[in-house]
């Protein structure tokens, strides 16, 4: 069975090892900022207590990590 995370986990993760940095929070989402190959990757990460895998992978996608990745550095 695959391990859930939660948005603050997720967050945690992306700016500790992916170095994407917080820009702003607006209710119950966060915006990643994260310079990459002369160009700006922003991403929103939902802070539910639990998010879906489906929700999980869509916010890896747009940041450019690969999934097996994430889950050897959380």
């Amino acid at each position: 069975m695959a391990r859930t995370f939660s948005g603050k986990e997720v967050v945690k993760v992306l700016v500790r090892e992916f170095e994407f940095r917080v820009v702003s929070q607006r209710g119950s989402h966060v915006k990643l900022k994260k310079m990459a190959g002369g160009g700006v990757r922003i991403i929103v990460v939902p802070l539910h207590r639990e998010l879906a895998l489906g929700t999980l992978r869509g916010v890896l996608d747009l940041a450019e990590v690969n999934y097996d990745e994430f889950l050897e550095k959380a």
